[in-house]
């Protein structure tokens, strides 16, 4: 499985309603500091993964997103695939998603 969807493909899935899960994986710091997210999204700490990770779906698509796209969500897609589960990162994070005008809201 690709690790990396891009903002468009992930506005067709989500208006596709496929099954997927959408979450927010920007540092704490990060996330408190800008009050909208990906409708939909929920927060997830990205230093707990390995307590989290358990209780994640292996019939859906997981996607995460951090800021930009890359350390952050990279290293939890890594520990998600290693763990069977089918997961990709957005291709730029948050901020690529909003520049292509991807639908947010307030936390």
């Amino acid at each position: 499985m690709n690790r990396t969807i891009t903002s468009v493909e992930l506005q067709k899935l989500l208006a596709q309603r496929q099954g997927l899960v959408v979450f927010d994986v920007r540092r704490k710091a990060d996330y408190d500091a800008d009050a909208r997210k990906i409708a939909g999204a929920m927060w997830l700490d990205p230093e707990k993964v390995a307590q989290w990770s358990t209780a994640l779906p292996h019939d859906k698509q997981v996607v995460v997103y951090c800021v930009r796209g890359g350390l952050v969500s990279g290293s939890v897609v890594d520990h998600l695939q290693s763990k069977g589960i089918k997961s990709r990162f957005i291709e730029g994070g948050f901020e690529a998603w909003k520049a292509a005008g991807g639908e947010t809201v307030t936390k």
